[in-house]
């Protein structure tokens, strides 16, 4: 059996390659051979360096022709509807894409040629169904539950994500100001730690936070590994995440989390997340319960300083944030993607 996957954003190395490659790592534990369509070969040691995934048994070619002559194609859009060409055809949408002519007569005899369309959230799935007019399924990315565990938690607050502002805004800058406060506001044994891939799209914006936040102790990691970031989260009390702050959600649902995996991963180690309220994290995060949702910037620092004043409060929502992290594990994952193969 052969399969082919096309997701033409893997040098990003964000949430959607990792989901592309833990579909790839499920196909190829049932016995297909993987063919990945990428120009350099190379990208392979960097996926599996950056999420920590065996992609052994999976090929990177220059060209997988659209599926054609494979049992089995999956493809990540980039808003636009292949003609797919293999015996089942597997189209995932990863964006809320808006406004693209998505019921276009050539896209509805395309979409005869796809037998599944799948979303990462209900977010995302909530666009793509009105844009194109279809009805999809949703997958939910899977997380590794198993090989994130809480240590001796230490005072210092964790953010994961991309420093690349060219589709999502993660906003670290928003952190690095509300750090600030906070910390001026009396919590001088905290610290912070922005962790984030630098391979496309950062321009000078690691610089300006290294600016922004001198004098401060916030350190900045740039491309860490899966096993760095393991550790982070399991030293961390708090995740916090802007991503999407200062978005119009109407206007520009794509700069949104569409997921966060990020999120997932903190309260797989006991980290208490608080998450901007927007796009996918409503998904994830139970106000008040496994962690907290925020919209303003006063909102993050008020409800940050109420959980560092309360250790029976951190101690409730680490453990709610553990226990609710586990409907990701990545064997709920491998059984939908068998389901639909």
């Amino acid at each position: 059996m052969r399969a082919a996957i096309y997701n033409p954003y893997l040098d990003t190395l964000g949430g959607g390659e990792r989901y592309t490659m833990a579909f790839a790592h499920v196909l190829v534990n049932k016995g297909y051979g993987v063919n990945v369509q990428w120009k350099d070969a190379s990208i392979k040691v960097k996926l599996e360096k950056r999420f920590g995934i065996n992609l052994e048994g999976v090929n990177f070619v220059h060209d997988i022709k659209r599926g054609d002559g494979y049992d089995v194609c999956f493809w990540v859009s980039d808003g636009s509807i292949p003609l797919l060409r293999a015996r089942k055809n597997i189209l995932h949408f990863q964006m809320p894409f808006k406004n693209i002519n998505g019921k276009s007569l050539l896209n509805k005899m395309k979409f005869y040629r796809i037998n599944k369309i799948i979303c990462n959230s209900y977010f995302t799935k909530e666009y793509i169904d009105k844009e194109f007019g279809i009805k999809s399924d949703v997958i939910y990315p899977p997380v590794s539950t198993d090989e994130l565990k809480p240590k001796k938690k230490e005072n210092f607050i964790i953010s994961v994500g991309r420093f690349s502002q060219l589709t999502q805004a993660k906003r670290q800058d928003v952190l690095v100001n509300t750090f600030k406060k906070l910390y001026d506001s009396g919590y001088k044994k905290w610290s912070i730690i922005l962790a984030g891939g630098v391979e496309v799209g950062v321009d000078k914006i690691v610089d300006k936070l290294r600016d922004n936040s001198a004098g401060y102790p916030v350190k900045i990691i740039e491309s860490p590994s899966w096993k760095e970031v393991k550790d982070l989260y399991s030293r961390a009390k708090i995740f916090w995440t802007a991503s999407g702050y200062g978005i119009d959600e109407d206007k520009e649902p794509k700069r949104l989390e569409h997921f966060g995996i990020t999120v997932v991963e903190a309260m797989s180690a006991g980290t208490i997340p608080l998450a901007y309220s927007a796009g996918g994290h409503s998904e994830i995060v139970s106000e008040g319960e496994s962690g907290y949702l925020w919209k303003t910037k006063q909102e993050l620092l008020k409800k940050t300083q109420i959980l560092l004043k309360d250790k029976n409060l951190q101690l409730k929502l680490s453990k709610n944030a553990r226990r609710s992290s586990e409907v990701y594990e990545y064997e709920r994952f491998e059984a939908q993607v068998l389901e639909i193969l």
